[in-house]
């Protein structure tokens, strides 16, 4: 535990909330033709025009992408956070991906979400489907005995995840454990779940929280069972909650052809002028290391160099003197 502790630690300071740079990223694979692949940004703000996954992709000719930061959050109803690709609300089959990521999926395959099932594992964006604990102590929180929450989502968002929950609200550090949330015997239930994400694909649940309507087959299903008082207004779920909302990996722009050709085509300019620069600086260090040179041999041989010089001075003159 403590060096998961001292890993947390040092890569805390790397949030871009504190610098704006070095987030950590999730790669996805959009094409098993050259395996182009794009790039999910934690703390990222997502948009731009959506793409497709093409190359013998199992699922190959959706779309992905385009979705934006301020979209990310759903409903309690499983296929909730679709900005777009939701036209039919009881099934999630045959949906594209706004985020860059895949929904998840629970046992007899609710909503026709089994597509999206452990077969399909070793490609899935993020990797396997895994959660991690969220507790934190009265120290930071006014938190009851057995209170712990759990977030459900891709190996690769949760650890990054792990790392905002710690800086940002005292978590206790854990790593992720896979999860089958399609088995009877899983740790956390379809019904546990008090809030999706990012299509569906990552969840806060609570064990003391049990969700009468969460079978039903409708993603905008606006009716839940109300949790318990203490899970609804607990200020470490708020915090966690809020910290998913603006931390979770989303998939980033595409980058235009513009752009990259305007980039491509200033080049050789900035070569150019790199090249003179790298001149003009080898000559000042030339310069400046001679001067040096000779300071270093002044400071080093002292008197001896003065007398040398003096003397030949003192021999000019008398030369100069003794000339008819």
């Amino acid at each position: 535990m403590r060096l998961l502790w001292v890993l947390f630690v040092f890569q805390a300071p790397i949030l871009p909330l504190v610098f704006g740079f070095n987030k950590p990223q999730v790669r996805v694979t959009t094409t098993f033709k050259d395996f182009d692949a794009r790039i999910m940004d934690h703390w990222g703000g997502g948009g731009g025009k959506w793409a497709e996954v093409s190359g013998g992709h199992p699922f190959a000719g959706r779309t992905f992408g385009g979705a934006k930061r301020e979209e990310v959050r759903g409903t309690r109803a499983f296929g909730s956070g679709y900005p777009y690709g939701a036209d039919n609300q009881s099934t999630l089959a045959g949906r594209p991906f706004p985020f860059g990521v895949w929904p998840l999926y629970w046992d007899q395959n609710f909503m026709d979400a089994d597509e999206y099932g452990p077969q399909y594992d070793a490609v899935r964006p993020g990797g396997f489907i895994a959660y991690v604990p969220l507790r934190t102590t009265k120290e930071y929180f006014n938190v009851t005995d057995d209170e712990v929450y759990y977030a459900i989502g891709d190996r690769d968002s949760l650890l990054p995840l792990m790392i905002s929950y710690v800086t940002w609200c005292h978590v206790n550090p854990a790593w992720p454990s896979k999860l089958d949330p399609s088995s009877p015997n899983a740790t956390i239930k379809l019904e546990n779940v008090i809030q999706y994400f990012r299509g569906s694909s990552l969840a806060l649940a609570s064990p003391t929280y049990k969700n009468t309507f969460a079978r039903t087959p409708n993603s905008e299903m606006q009716e839940s069972t109300p949790p318990p008082e203490f899970v609804e207004y607990s200020t470490f779920r708020k915090c966690v909650d809020s910290v998913t909302e603006k931390a979770l990996a989303i998939v980033n722009k595409v980058p235009t052809e513009k752009a990259v050709d305007t980039f491509v085509s200033t080049l050789p300019g900035i070569g150019w002028i790199l090249g003179c620069v790298a001149i003009l600086l080898l000559a000042w260090t030339y310069h400046f290391l001679q001067s040096m040179r000779e300071v270093f041999h002044v400071w080093l041989y002292g008197d001896a160099i003065v007398l040398e010089r003096v003397g030949r001075q003192r021999q000019g003159e008398l030369q100069y003197e003794s000339y008819p």
